[in-house]
């Protein structure tokens, strides 16, 4: 599942940031905002018109991601406890 088509408040991991070309810049910045493989991620809130933006946080950080943006953010489930 990619994090564009996680439902709201339900918590996942981080897999992995697909990379969409060898120079991808938005991949790389998603890197070093904090999404790398094994953090938990969720969305808190979508915007009005489109869904767009999409409120999501990681680890204590909530950013704003456009579904373009999300969608190279591959998750998996979140382990049971």
């Amino acid at each position: 599942m990619k994090l564009n088509e996680l439902p709201p408040r339900t918590r996942a991991i981080v897999d992995e940031v697909l990379d969409q070309d060898p120079h991808d810049n938005i991949a790389r910045r998603l890197r070093e905002l904090g999404f790398v493989a094994g953090e938990p991620v969720e969305i808190v809130a979508a915007g009005p018109f489109g869904a767009e933006p999409l409120l999501v946080q990681i680890g204590y950080t909530r950013f704003a991601l456009r579904h373009n943006e999300a969608a190279r953010v591959r998750l998996r489930e979140e382990a049971a406890a």
